[in-house]
């Protein structure tokens, strides 16, 4: 197995069957979540409400994640911009949950479209740790190579 040294902790390359069955269930969760509000019996306002808080959930997850890993790995992070972050991230599931609580749906659909949304951004997570993981391990077999060449 593959490992890079990152501020003191080993990182491994995930492997192929993690990487497709994580963006498999991102697919699986945004489709569960788009059918669901298509097939829904709410305002054309409603949906649109939903979809943008989706969609915002999604970016805010993957920028949380990018941030996080970028301060693991060193990199200097601004806090107002890491508080955005949380913040962001934080709003999209308070706008999620103050939208499901007001809404006029059976408690079946209303937990349907917040398991929808959780297992998308879970998953939003994972697909973006995994690309980092694999692009650090690219960039640092890359380095590698050049050393190995400038030694020659």
């Amino acid at each position: 197995m593959e490992t890079q040294m990152m501020n003191k902790q080993t990182l491994n390359k995930p492997s192929k069957a993690f990487r497709m069955a994580s963006v498999a269930m991102l697919v699986a969760g945004v489709a569960a979540f788009l059918i669901g509000l298509a097939n829904a019996t709410m305002q054309l306002n409603e949906k649109g409400y939903y979809l943008a808080v989706l969609l915002f959930g999604l970016f805010s997850f993957v920028s949380l994640q990018k941030t996080i890993r970028d301060k693991m790995e060193g990199h200097t992070i601004s806090k107002p911009y890491f508080m955005m972050c949380w913040a962001a991230a934080g709003s999209a599931i308070a706008l999620l949950t103050v939208g499901l609580v007001n809404a006029e749906l059976l408690l079946s659909e209303k937990g349907f479209y917040a398991m929808a949304f959780l297992l998308s951004g879970f998953a939003a997570i994972t697909v973006q740790k995994n690309v980092r993981d694999v692009m650090a391990l690219r960039d640092d077999e890359i380095r590698e190579d050049v050393d190995l060449e400038s030694q020659s």
